[in-house]
């Protein structure tokens, strides 16, 4: 049974950080492209950073500098240490696992809220 676990968010103060982790069971993990994502209410899911399995990083532009995406294949774990926080920042963050091979799967996790007080 695949499952995604989020842990870390939370509430903090403008320019404080966070640090989110998914740990990640039932699939083959450092084969997959690791992401993590937000949602706020009424708006679409945006990617926020990702991983691939060899470790190449991409950013939204907005967290460019301010986020970091890692990953450690021993313990199945993705990590998103958030640094200089703003109040845009606030969502909810999801992990998502993706691969993409001779078969496809994507697999969402239940998400953790992060706000960011001005």
């Amino acid at each position: 049974q695949v499952q995604l676990v989020e842990s870390g968010g939370g509430l903090v103060q403008a320019g404080g950080s966070l640090r989110l982790s998914c740990a990640a069971s039932g699939f083959t993990f450092s084969t997959y492209y690791m992401g993590w994502y937000r949602q706020t209410p009424g708006k679409q899911r945006d990617l926020v950073a990702a991983i691939t399995s060899g470790g190449t990083t991409n950013y939204a532009d907005s967290v460019k500098g301010r986020f970091t995406i890692s990953r450690d294949n021993f313990k199945n774990t993705v990590y998103l240490q958030m640094n200089n926080l703003k109040p845009e920042d606030t969502a909810v963050y999801y992990c998502n696992a993706k691969f993409r091979g001779a078969t496809w799967s994507d697999y969402w996790g239940k998400g953790t809220q992060v706000t960011v007080s001005s």
